[in-house]
């Protein structure tokens, strides 16, 4: 005898082997099952099989016919020769006022935005951007009403009216960046866009384990509280130390007010970078253009 189905009554199974309980339709084989939807490649059935068609972005039109080949002001802007301009520009790399060109008989003004990879060009030939190493003793100033030794003596033949970016005092040497792009220069020294500057200074004492993390954490000053971004250790001797501090604060001596409340001196100090933008071998009371490419990363960096 037939012990009985602890799950009850048997019943058919619903199987592929069982047509789905449905009676196989005529002409087909009785373990064919339902018919099967055409499908196409991978594409299931429940996924559209058209592309959506998503409403297309303004077009702006750059071309200025008063204007110059755009592969020709990018050359003169330093970023290739003509013909790698041309390329820059086919493969699609290249934006004016944030529309991307692609035809190289476009014409536009030099005072209109271009990108190049994302980076801004500046194209206005009027515009003048110089890495100045300041030497020790000449006052941060394009004119010094006391008639000490300052910035302006050492670009006096030039024709522009330079400004400097941020300031270094009188016992302090290093970068500089000066131009006659005002709203660079805002950019650059504004702590909301969080341009960082490197300075290395050499201190009194040795290091102790915790300054990175105490100057990190922050610093108390009469002004009100600073910390860095960044510090560490390049070189120590007997008594003394040479670190690195990157911050982006602005405020007047502020590395050496930091150093001295942390209880470390600054016997010298030099700022060897602001931004992307490093000091090198310029030496000191000399002057080099920035490249165009630096230039742009400048922008970047200060968000234009």
């Amino acid at each position: 005898m037939t012990p009985p189905n602890p799950r009850g009554p048997h019943r058919p199974s619903k199987g592929k082997h069982s047509g789905q309980g449905k009676p196989a339709g005529k002409g087909k084989a009785t373990g064919a099952g339902k018919a099967k939807r055409p499908t196409s490649g991978t594409t299931r059935p429940s996924q559209p099989t058209a592309v959506p068609q998503w409403p297309d972005r303004p077009t702006v039109d750059v071309h200025d016919p008063d204007g110059v080949r755009l592969q020709k002001l990018l050359a003169a802007a330093g970023v290739g020769s003509r013909r790698v301009c041309e390329n820059l520009i086919t493969q699609g790399r290249v934006e004016v006022d944030g529309q991307v060109v692609t035809e190289l008989g476009v014409r536009i003004k030099a005072t209109q935005n271009v990108h190049v990879d994302g980076i801004r060009i500046q194209l206005d030939e009027s515009r003048v951007y110089l890495a100045f190493n300041k030497p020790l003793g000449v006052v941060t100033s394009m004119s010094d009403d006391l008639g000490r030794v300052d910035i302006g003596d050492f670009v006096a033949n030039r024709k522009e009216r330079l400004f400097h970016v941020g300031r270094l005092d009188a016992d302090t040497e290093g970068l500089l960046i000066l131009t006659n792009d005002g709203e660079l220069a805002h950019r650059l020294q504004h702590p909301r866009y969080g341009v960082l500057k490197t300075y290395l200074a050499q201190i009194q004492g040795q290091v102790p384990r915790d300054l990175g993390r105490r100057l990190r954490e922050g610093v108390m000053l009469e002004d009100g509280p600073v910390k860095v971004d960044s510090f560490r250790v390049v070189d120590s001797a007997p008594g003394k130390a040479l670190v690195e501090v990157v911050l982006h604060e602005g405020r007047k001596h502020i590395v050496r007010r930091m150093l001295a409340e942390a209880g470390h001196p600054v016997l010298t100090l030099v700022r060897t970078k602001v931004g992307p933008i490093h000091l090198g071998d310029t030496k000191p009371g000399k002057w080099r253009n920035l490249t165009s490419t630096e230039v742009g990363l400048l922008y970047k960096a200060a968000e234009l």
